[in-house]
């Protein structure tokens, strides 16, 4: 039999340079502790933007989808995902598969679409030998820490995400559209304010115009909400972006952002973002069995580079609208 809900939470421990852990005795069950304690959890969240959650013991998909789901009943599917992921079904998937010996810099997930998640809920299965730490950074205090001339100039002109498709790096047209039929990809895009071409050889080349800022809307804080360092290619390792660019083109990159008004972006600004993303990042090593909540919108997150195995589940939760978290600009195609 179930124990009723808890509206409290034993101590959280907050540390300097670390996210906010708790330590939970799940007796056995982590879906049934997480349901217990769904609603404290997540009062903990919106206070601290994360939290890590060591002693549940998830070690399979199985009991991670069923805490994922004591956690959320509205697990999205994913659509216009940079990178690939294995599906487990119901909402539930693996890491983004990226080299792990490259980092997967500092970012809001999906924050170039118009629907994402409002909460990440990680779960790690099984931890690294070394590295691969799911990191965290504020996103408030990240934006109070840039320039404000170069946050002035994206809450004028947004940034601007270009794509081209290939079966080389990132994810492919039907990993990223769910499919490969033209006719449905030219609808999504349309739907969704995104400028599309295909090319000669039948790639696909896509651009979108977002807004870099946001406000949270609940508690109505002012973000930094977008992807302009993490997809750029000035954060690409110099040799496979060069390699990248003699193979497709300096306008072929897999994709690259630029301001809302299509200039490309200065090496300068984009170590910039990512040196401030660096002051504010907050790490812990992953455990076996872990999971970590993160507010989407209040928090970015990245993943470390590592050694050994690494195999973390995720699920996109609570989806909401560009338009329900105030953009800075109106987003039209471009």
């Amino acid at each position: 039999m179930s124990s009723p809900p808890s509206t409290t939470l034993p101590g959280v421990e907050l540390r300097p340079g670390k996210p906010p852990l708790l330590l939970a005795d799940a007796h056995g069950d982590p879906a049934d502790w997480a349901a217990r304690h769904k609603d404290a959890l997540r009062a903990t969240v919106a206070a601290h933007g994360a939290v890590l959650v060591r002693g549940l013991g998830l070690h399979d998909a199985a009991a991670a989808g069923a805490t994922f789901t004591a956690l959320s009943a509205d697990l999205m599917a994913e659509t216009e995902s940079f990178a690939p992921r294995h599906s487990y079904g119901a909402g539930v998937y693996s890491s983004s598969k990226w080299p792990q010996n490259q980092p997967m810099c500092m970012h809001h997930e999906l924050s170039y679409a118009l629907r994402f998640p409002r909460l990440m809920l990680f779960a790690c299965l099984t931890a690294p030998t070394d590295g691969g730490a799911t990191a965290v950074a504020d996103a408030t205090s990240v934006l109070n820490a840039l320039p404000r001339k170069v946050v002035k100039r994206f809450e004028r002109q947004g940034w601007l995400l270009t794509r081209s498709y290939n079966d080389e790096l990132g994810a492919s047209v039907a990993e990223a559209f769910g499919t490969d039929d033209r006719e449905a990809v030219e609808r999504y895009c349309r739907a969704n304010a995104i400028a599309f071409d295909w090319q000669p050889d039948g790639t696909l080349h896509t651009r979108q115009r977002r807004s870099a800022v946001v406000r949270h809307p609940v508690s109505g804080r002012r973000c930094w909400f977008n992807q302009i360092a993490f997809l750029n290619e000035w954060t690409i390792a110099p040799e496979i972006r060069e390699y990248l660019v003699d193979t497709y083109g300096a306008d072929g990159l897999p994709f690259n952002t630029r301001y809302g008004n299509g200039d490309p972006l200065d090496p300068d600004v984009v170590e910039l973002v990512n040196t401030v993303y660096q002051t504010h990042t907050a790490r812990e090593p992953w455990q076996d069995g872990d999971l970590m909540v993160v507010d989407n919108i209040r928090t970015a997150h990245s993943r470390e580079p590592f050694d050994g195995p690494r195999d973390v589940l995720v699920a996109l939760a609570d989806p909401i609208r560009l338009s329900d978290c105030s953009p800075s600009i109106e987003v039209t195609a471009p």
